[in-house]
C-alpha cells in the first residue's frame, strides 16, 4: 500500500474515532443536562406536593392513628386522589406519599399501597430533601424525596413525598437531540474526509508521487553524486530560489555555498544567470572566467511529467585544457618554425657544397664565417639575443613565425633584458601568449601600412621576487571608444572593434588579470592608441615566475652531476 494511501486511512481513522468520541460525548451530556432537568423538576413538583396544607394535615392525620389503613381505604382517600391529579397533570412516573415510617399512603398502583417503599427514605424522613436515580417498582427513574411536616409550627416530620420521571421519557428527549448530534458528526466526518483527500493530494504533489524510501534513496544518491563530481552543479527551483550548490560550484565559482539563496540576487556571475532566462536555449553553453579559471556553463530546463522544477546549471573546469592547448599551439609553431630553418639550412649547405665542387674554398669559409657570427637557424624577431632564457627565446621565436606568416613583424623593444629562467612556464606562456595574439590580431586589422608588434620584457630577480614585466604594443587602431576597462570584460568578443583593439577572444584578457591578479600582479591597458597607430599598448606583471640566472646555473649543474 502507498505511503499516501496509508496516510488518508490513518487520517480517516482517526477523524472518525474523534467525530464519534465526540457524538459520544455530547449525547451524555445532553443526556446528564436532561437527567439533572427531570431531577430538579421532580424536586420543584415534591417540594409542591409536600407543601400542600391538606396533603400535611391528611397526612399528619393517619400518623396519628395505630397502624395503617388497609389499601381498599387509602385508595378511595384524599391522599391518593391528591398524588394522581398532580401526577396526570405533570406527567410524571410515580407520585407516591408515605407516612413518618415509610409505608405508602398514595402510589399508582393501588395494590402496593400499606406497604413499605422499595427505595430508601430514610433521608428525607431525616429532613432532607434528595435526588435520585434509580430503580423502583415502576422501573428506572429520576425523581427527588422530600420530607413532609406537620401543619403545625412543631416541625415534626410525618411523612415524605416521592416524585419520579421515567428514564423512558428521558431517552424520547435524547432522541429529539440526536439528529442534531448527527447532522453535527456527519459534517465534522465529511469535513474531515475531504481535509484527508485534500492532504494526500498536497503530499503526492510535494513528494512528486514518490515513497518516503524512494526519497530517502534519492537523497543519498544526490549527495553521493553531487558532492562525488568535479563537475559544479547548481539546482534553482521554480521559485527562483537554489535549492542545490554542490561544493564543486563553490571551488569553481571560488563563492561560499549559496544554498537557499535567491538566484536573481546571488554572487554568482551575471552570464550564469542569462543562461536561466526564459528565451535562453537549452542546448546553448558559454564559457566565462571566475575564480582565474575558465569555465564552461550550460543550462537545463527540468520537467517532471508538466511540472515545472527549475533549472540545473552546469560548470565545467576547462583551464588546463584552454592552457594546455596553448602550449600545444605553441609547440606546434616552433615545430612549423623548424621545419622552415631545416629547409633553410639545407639550402646552406648545398650552398656550402656547391663552393666546395667548383673550388672556390675561400668563399665557402666566408660563408661559414657569416653562418657562425649569425647561426644557421634564424627567428623572424628582431634582438632576440636580448632574452637569455632558452624558453622565452623559442616560445617568442616561434610567435614571430606565426605573425610572420600573417605579414606582422614581431620584434624585440630596445629595453628588454632578461638575465633569468623562466620557473613558470605554463603562467607566462598563457600571459605572454594571450597578449602576443591579440597585438598579433590587432596589427592585422589595423589601417597602418607597416604592421608590427613590439615587445618588451624585463624581469626583476635581484630582489628575489621573480617578477616578469611584459609590455606589448602594436601598429593597430587602438582602442576607440572602448573603455580601457572594457576590454577585460568577461565575454567581450562581440565587434570587430574588440578584434582590432586587442580585445582578444573573450576570454584572454579577463584570464590572464586574474591569473596575474591571483599572483599579485596585474594586468592593465598603459595607452588606448590613436586611429591610424599606433596602437593600444597593455603591460602584464607577473611576479614569482622568474629565477635568477646564477640559481638556474646551479640548479643545471646539479642536475648535470646527479645524471
Amino acid at each position: 500500500m502507498r505511503f499516501s494511501t496509508q496516510t488518508l486511512l490513518l487520517q480517516l481513522g482517526v477523524v472518525l474515532l474523534v467525530v464519534l468520541l465526540s457524538g459520544a460525548v455530547h449525547a451524555w451530556l445532553v443526556y446528564e443536562r436532561i437527567g439533572n432537568e427531570a431531577e430538579n423538576q421532580a424536586l420543584t413538583l415534591a417540594r409542591t406536593v409536600a407543601a400542600d396544607p391538606d396533603i400535611r394535615t391528611d397526612v399528619q392525620a393517619i400518623s396519628k392513628e395505630e397502624g395503617t389503613p388497609p389499601p381498599d381505604v387509602l385508595a378511595a382517600g384524599p391522599l391518593q386522589a391528591a398524588a394522581e391529579a398532580v401526577r396526570a397533570r405533570t406527567g410524571a412516573l410515580f407520585v407516591v406519599i408515605t407516612d413518618e415510617t415509610g409505608l405508602r399512603l398514595a402510589h399508582p398502583e393501588k395494590a402496593r399501597l400499606g406497604e413499605r417503599v422499595s427505595t430508601d427514605p430514610s433521608v428525607a424522613l431525616g429532613g432532607q430533601e434528595i435526588t435520585t436515580r434509580n430503580t423502583g417498582t415502576l422501573g428506572p427513574s429520576a425523581g427527588a424525596k422530600v420530607p413532609v411536616y406537620a401543619p403545625d409550627a412543631s416541625g415534626i416530620i410525618v411523612g415524605e413525598v416521592s416524585v419520579g420521571y421515567s428514564v423512558e421519557s428521558l431517552s424520547t428527549s435524547l432522541a429529539r437531540d440526536i439528529p442534531p448530534i448527527a447532522l453535527t458528526a456527519g459534517g465534522a466526518l465529511l469535513a474531515g474526509v475531504l481535509a484527508s483527500f485534500l492532504l494526500r493530494h498536497r503530499l503526492q504533489r510535494l513528494t512528486l508521487g514518490l515513497e518516503p524510501e524512494e526519497i530517502s534513496t534519492l537523497v543519498h544518491d544526490q549527495v553521493a553524486v553531487l558532492q562525488g563530481v568535479d563537475d559544479g552543479v547548481i539546482g534553482i527551483a521554480a521559485d527562483g530560489r537554489i535549492s542545490v550548490f554542490n561544493a564543486a560550484a563553490a571551488r569553481l565559482l571560488d563563492i561560499p555555498d549559496a544554498t537557499g539563496q535567491d538566484w536573481a540576487s546571488a554572487a554568482v556571475p551575471a552570464q550564469l544567470k542569462l543562461l536561466t532566462q526564459p528565451a535562453a536555449r537549452d542546448a546553448e553553453a558559454v564559457e566565462i572566467v571566475a575564480g582565474g579559471k575558465v569555465l564552461v556553463a550550460s543550462a537545463r530546463k527540468a520537467w517532471h511529467r508538466k511540472e515545472d522544477l527549475g533549472w540545473v546549471v552546469m560548470l565545467r573546469d576547462r583551464t588546463e585544457l584552454q592552457q594546455l592547448t596553448r602550449q600545444l599551439d605553441a609547440v606546434g609553431t616552433m615545430s612549423t618554425a623548424l621545419r622552415a630553418q631545416r629547409h633553410e639550412f639545407a639550402n646552406q649547405l648545398h650552398t656550402i657544397a656547391g663552393f666546395m665542387s667548383i673550388g672556390q674554398h675561400d668563399q665557402a669559409k666566408e660563408y661559414l664565417a657569416r653562418l657562425s657570427a649569425t647561426g644557421p637557424l634564424k627567428f623572424p624577431v628582431e634582438q632576440a639575443e636580448l632574452l637569455q632564457d632558452t624558453y622565452l627565446q623559442a616560445f617568442v621565436g616561434a610567435k614571430g613565425v606565426e605573425a610572420s606568416e600573417r605579414g606582422v613583424q614581431l620584434r624585440i623593444g630596445p629595453e628588454t633584458l632578461v638575465r633569468g629562467h623562466v620557473s613558470d612556464p605554463q603562467d607566462v606562456t598563457t600571459v605572454l601568449g594571450n597578449l602576443i595574439d591579440n597585438a598579433v590580431n590587432a596589427a592585422v586589422a589595423g589601417s597602418a601600412a607597416e604592421r608590427w608588434v613590439e615587445l618588451e620584457l624585463l624581469d626583476d630577480t635581484d630582489g628575489r621576487s621573480g617578477t616578469l614585466h611584459i609590455i606589448v604594443a602594436d601598429s593597430g587602431d587602438g582602442l576607440g571608444s572602448l573603455e580601457p576597462e572594457e576590454v577585460f570584460a568577461e565575454g567581450f568578443t562581440t565587434s570587430a572593434q574588440a578584434v582590432r583593439s586587442g580585445a582578444g577572444q573573450g576570454l584572454g584578457l579577463a584570464l590572464v588579470r586574474q591569473l596575474a591578479r591571483r599572483r599579485g600582479g596585474d594586468v592593465r591597458v598603459l595607452e588606448s592608441g590613436t586611429e591610424g597607430g599606433p596602437g593600444a599598448v597593455f603591460m602584464a606583471t607577473i611576479p614569482g615566475v622568474m629565477d635568477s640566472a646564477d640559481s638556474g646555473t646551479d640548479s643545471t649543474l646539479r642536475k648535470d652531476s646527479s645524471g
